[in-house]
């Protein structure tokens, strides 16, 4: 076996089994499918105590509009012109609902008052109800006959089905939407990599440095062996952990569903959204068009970039990390050296998202072309169909960098990880780079 391989089986092996990496593998995807599962069971769990609202109206005519149910009872009061604040209400009810004048006249005439802060639902509640009152008493002032009829008659939903030619003419449907939540997902997971096990390898190149044992590899290997055995065997322990996540996620959530709520998590999703819908042929279209849009997907070449750029990118700044921890003594120093190299990151993930509005844009353009942004940024514009010069450019440009700063940064590696107890400098680095090798 190489010494690059040696370096790269005992990266992989000494982290898979430390208590840490041990404890993240399985407690993460606890917390992932915490978030599926808790926001399911809460929002079946109902408040038990209804909450009573005082209702105060100065009209005597919109208190009629609020009919009370299992959440919230409205109990018409009478109280004088005074100041709400003050009266004795407020300590006998949940909230204070003053209508002032007539809606018709002004519709700002509504004030809930409360000793805490009302919940959204509850506003929500109100305001639907009393919208719709005095929407019904406008149709009437029409004097039209079967007002309401000719407004739910001419009321047309507007469903704008896109449909991709491909080369030979033939039609496949497609949705935005699936388009935009594949690039959004595969974008957030790059940038995710990339900075957790980029910073990873930094940590492991200094604390190597301060135990010293860098000293003793280093008598065996060259610099840059160790450098790459490092960057791809943390790589592994990435995709490794990654895996392990989703694969436990869907597990455990699926679980969770099956023993809370008697079926999959997927299934109770599913119902949720369906539930929502008060057309059985809407829910039908919605499913069916979710369908033809997967059905419109290219996965094979988006999982085939999407583990070019995952790795691509990780490496690329990987390099970098790498470099940066050869350089100083111990991880606060790195802070002086980060900012550069996280810049371009960070506003790749921003750029990202902005271009999922326009895939074809400028911004989206040159930042899936450049190097340092493209690994994130390109992922979004893939399920747009890119033309094929763009993406042979973006990945043959992303090759060449990477080639370049991995050279760049072994020559910064080789000087610095033997360095001890000076400070370092951009100046200092910079001469590092000019050493012949």
């Amino acid at each position: 076996m190489s010494k690059i391989g040696l370096i790269i089986q005992r990266e992989y092996k000494t982290r898979v089994v430390k208590r840490s990496f041990i404890i993240m593998t399985f407690l993460s995807p606890l917390l992932f499918a915490a978030i599926m599962v808790i926001p399911l069971w809460l929002s079946t769990a109902k408040d038990t105590e209804a909450k009573t609202i005082a209702v105060v109206d100065r009209t005597d005519e919109y208190a009629q509009a609020l009919p009370s149910n299992g959440s919230y009872q409205f109990e018409i009061a009478k109280e004088p012109n005074q100041d709400i604040g003050k009266s004795k209400l407020s300590s006998d009810y949940y909230a204070i609902l003053l209508i002032s004048g007539d809606l018709m006249k002004d519709s700002s005439a509504v004030t809930l008052y409360s000793q805490k802060q009302v919940s959204i639902d509850l506003k929500s509640y109100i305001a639907d109800h009393l919208s719709k009152y005095v929407e019904n008493k406008k149709l009437v002032a029409t004097h039209i006959p079967n007002i309401r009829q000719i407004i739910k008659e001419s009321q047309t939903p507007i469903n704008v089905t896109t449909i991709k030619l491909d080369q030979h003419g033939n039609a496949i449907v497609t949705s935005s939407d699936v388009a935009t939540f594949i690039a959004a997902l595969a974008t957030f997971l790059i940038y995710l990599f990339i900075f957790m096990y980029g910073a990873q390898v930094m940590r492991g190149v200094v604390e190597e440095k301060t135990n010293r044992i860098v000293e003793i590899i280093i008598s065996s290997v060259n610099p840059f062996e160790m450098m790459m055995g490092k960057i791809i065997g943390i790589a592994l322990v990435g995709l490794t952990q990654f895996l392990l996540w989703v694969l436990l996620t869907v597990i455990i959530s699926n679980v969770a569903g099956i023993a809370m709520f008697g079926s999959s998590i997927t299934h109770l999703q599913q119902s949720a959204q369906m539930s929502t819908m008060q057309d059985h042929n809407a829910t039908h279209q919605v499913v069916l068009g979710l369908i033809q849009g997967l059905q419109g997907i290219n996965f094979v070449e988006i999982i085939g970039f999407f583990l070019f750029y995952f790795m691509g990118g990780y490496l690329l700044y990987a390099s970098l990390f790498a470099a940066i921890g050869s350089a100083v003594d111990n991880e606060t120093d790195t802070q002086q050296f980060m900012l550069p190299v996280t810049i371009p990151i960070i506003f790749a993930f921003y750029a990202a998202f902005y271009s999922l509005q326009n895939p074809d844009g400028p911004l989206a353009f040159w930042c899936s072309i450049i190097p340092f942004t493209s690994p994130i940024v390109m992922m979004v514009r893939l399920p747009f169909d890119v033309p094929l010069w763009q993406k042979l450019l973006s990945v043959s440009l992303l090759i060449i960098t990477f080639l370049s700063t991995t050279w760049l940064a072994a020559k910064i590696y080789r000087t610095g990880i033997l360095m001890y107890g000076k400070k370092i400098t951009w100046k200092e680095m910079w001469k590092w780079l000019r050493y012949s090798n």
